[in-house]
């Protein structure tokens, strides 16, 4: 296994940017010089997109950028010890210490586990002080590799230290700070002493997961609290011992995704958070979970045979409504995209190979079936289809055989679309007793008609309802059928009765009614809807109301979609690839007006754009967001409005120009494309020219990242 840090990836006392997209990119294009990367700009872009979802600076002027990412060939540390420091959102200002954490996608257990050892390692003073007063870039590697990979001669010293964090998924490698004693590993504790146990998990799972739960640890140590934490992390967990558990006063979740198994925390009274208050006020967490525990109306982790019932006066730590009810939604709308992809693509294959009239009823079919489900069940590779006479838009033989397969396997992953939005919107609500009513209220909504605005309010129905059954109390001896039988018989009763008695009619006819509408929208009114659509997909980027209209448009994308519905789809899409493309456009115009990492950023923003990813101006809009995200808005409205005023539609889902073999109107889609692509890149150019002076021309090489071991004197301008 190749070290995750040499020499080559060490920047000291260097001018990276003024910044932090700058500092990603030159840190990614060391990675890449390295042969670690397939591709600088892939990673920095992966990098930048992790970094808007929240920032990754710390406390003490340090910063862990980091990704997973499939450009990453083999998982990588880089470092700089930045001069100037560079603002990397922290609390308590800017950074000069930088590691980029890069992993493969798909990384494996011992690097992520280096990794994660890295990242619980930062939470030590000791350690950071040792890297600012490091005098070359080789003893900067030397300490690292004493943190990730430390001497087995230490390990004996060190088993106090994992004893005592006990349940702790601490990772094999890592090394506990010094502060990290957890008391004991019994479920007991020790006398006097307050019981806390904690879960903590992001994203990634690389960096924050860990740094959150050493954190806390030491505060507990600090404040005489028993603590152990479980992390559900990349490099895997070790569950906490139920007896663990239910001695423990209160519980602390310090995480920015779903917990998994919570129904194990039951009835206790909870603190809640991201991790990154838990590494920013770990003894504010600490005392608010004692606080908790000592009262009886505090917010309490539902679901069980001890869950009481939420206060309205619960405790700091709580989220909000509109956080939640976002949480719901999105957790659904990520469940449910995997099946848009595979189904949608699938089809579109079918489309391609088989012919446009794959969906079509095929008339020798008894049972009414269309020439797509019909091949698949009656011809092989050795009996292929044979039309008596030719057909025009649908092809026989080989083509048409694997196309009717493609064809009817989309169809049959779209099926579970509805379901799964439904499900898993409900398990976002009532976790684990929430996933079967969820579905089936789901396949309920498809079968009466509903389709996906049933599966919204169904998921909806179902969560509450297993929520509040699950919280039952009832006699210890019908208490074991509860989370097996009781929640999912009565909860998918209530959410599916409901669907098929009062809400599925009413809303089929919504549905309906708004099929109609847009399958007759022509001219000025599919212009206005184009407008909407390119609007909303250019507003937040990747964000909630970006992902509004992308449900809006996948969730009509079926195998027998209607016209409107493929008018829908290709809008989305195109307005969706403008605002890369136009950033591009606009380093290209007026370059001055942009730092040489923008200019590297607007390179990559041409595949990016091409390819459908919104997330790739991302930087740009995160740098400047009053004068980029209008101008995106503008020129994703005028390809919104070309595009679904002149009819173009699109089967596939994903993809951008390549899958311009499942669209019709091909000229007009990229017409329109480069409209908005000329208007929004204008448009932000000429916002960026005014009220704002220009950057500097600063050389390309003015850091030479292979010798940038001292200082650079070069120092680029800050930009306004």
């Amino acid at each position: 296994m190749p070290p995750l840090i040499t020499p080559d990836l060490v920047a000291l006392d260097a001018d990276l940017g003024s910044d932090k997209s700058s500092v990603v990119r030159r840190l990614a294009a060391l990675v890449a010089a390295d042969g670690r990367a397939a591709d600088a700009d892939a990673l920095a872009g992966d990098a930048l997109a992790r970094e808007a979802q929240a920032p990754t600076g710390l406390p003490g002027g340090i910063a862990i950028p980091h990704c997973r990412s499939a450009a990453v060939t083999d998982a990588s540390l880089a470092f700089a010890r930045l001069d100037p420091k560079v603002d990397f959102g922290a609390p308590d200002g800017p950074a000069d210490l930088v590691f980029l954490i890069a992993a493969p996608a798909h990384g494996d257990a011992d690097h992520l586990t280096l990794l994660t050892a890295l990242a619980r390692a930062l939470v030590r003073s000791e350690f950071v002080a040792s890297l600012r007063s490091a005098g070359s870039a080789a003893e900067v590697v030397r300490l690292v590799q004493e943190v990730v990979s430390p001497e087995p001669a230490a390990a004996p010293a060190a088993a106090p230290a994992a004893a005592a964090v006990g349940a702790t998924a601490t990772s094999a490698g890592a090394t506990p700070p010094s502060t990290a004693s957890t008391g004991t590993a019994t479920p007991d504790g020790a006398a006097g002493r307050r019981r806390i146990v904690a879960v903590s998990a992001c994203p990634t799972g690389i960096a924050h997961t860990y740094m959150a739960a050493d954190k806390l640890t030491a505060a507990a140590q600090e404040a005489g609290v028993d603590l152990q934490v479980e992390t559900q992390g990349s490099s895997g967990s070790t569950p906490l011992d139920p007896a663990v558990i239910r001695a423990a006063d209160a519980v602390i979740f310090a995480v920015d995704v779903g917990v998994r198994d919570r129904d194990r925390f039951a009835g206790k009274p909870v603190v809640q958070s991201g991790t990154k208050r838990a590494i920013n006020e770990p003894d504010v967490m600490i005392r608010e979970a004692l606080a908790a525990a000592d009262d009886p109306n505090a917010n309490r982790v539902s679901g069980g045979e001890a869950a009481a019932a939420d206060s309205a006066g619960a405790p700091a730590g709580r989220p909000g409504v509109g956080t939640e009810i976002r949480r719901w939604l999105l957790t659904g709308v990520s469940y449910m995209i995997p099946f848009v992809a595979a189904g949608g693509l699938l089809i579109a294959l079918g489309f391609l190979f088989g012919g446009y009239q794959i969906a079509l009823t095929d008339p020798s079919s008894d049972a009414g079936n269309s020439y797509g489900l019909n091949w698949v069940l009656n011809n092989t590779f050795l009996n292929l289809p044979s039309l008596p006479q030719p057909v025009e838009g649908l092809n026989d033989g080989f083509w048409g055989y694997l196309g009717a397969i493609c064809f009817v396997l989309g169809g049959a992953a779209f099926g579970f679309l509805v379901p799964a939005l439904a499900g898993y919107i409900a398990y976002a609500i009532a976790d684990r007793p929430g996933i079967v009513p969820g579905f089936v209220v789901g396949a309920v909504s498809v079968t009466v008609g509903a389709g996906f605005l049933g599966g919204l309010v169904g998921g909806i129905i179902a969560g509450f309802a297993a929520l509040w059954i699950s919280r039952w109390k009832l006699p210890a001896g019908v208490r074991g059928l509860q989370p097996v039988v009781i929640v999912p018989l009565l909860a998918t009763l209530i959410s599916s009765g409901i669907m098929a008695v009062l809400l599925g009619r009413p809303l089929a006819k919504a549905l309906t009614g708004l099929g109609n509408w847009l399958n007759g929208l022509t001219g000025t009114s599919a212009a206005l809807l184009g407008i909407i659509l390119g609007l909303m997909m250019c507003f937040d980027l990747g964000g909630p109301v970006n992902k509004a209209a992308y449900v809006f448009a996948t969730t009509g994308l079926t195998a027998n979609a209607s016209r409107g519905s493929l008018v829908i789809m290709a809008t989305v899409m195109a307005a969706g690839m403008v605002p890369p493309l136009a950033m591009a456009l606009s380093t290209l115009i007026r370059p001055k007006l942009y730092t040489p990492a923008e200019r590297d950023q607007g390179k990559a923003a041409w595949l990016l754009g091409a390819s459908f990813i919104s997330e790739g101006a991302i930087p740009f809009a995160a740098a400047d967001p009053i004068r980029v995200i209008p101008s995106m808005m503008l020129g994703g409205a005028t390809t919104g409005a070309i595009v679904a005023a002149s009819g173009v539609q699109l089967r596939a889902p994903h993809g951008g120009i390549f899958v311009l073999f499942a669209m019709t109107g091909i000229l007009w889609f990229l017409i329109g494309l480069l409209a908005g692509t000329v208007v929004g890149g204008v448009a932000v150019t000429i916002a960026k020219s005014i009220g704002r002076p220009k950057a500097q021309s600063v050389p390309e090489d003015a850091v030479d990242l292979d010798h940038a071991h001292s200082a650079a004197p070069v120092t680029q301008p800050a930009r306004a």
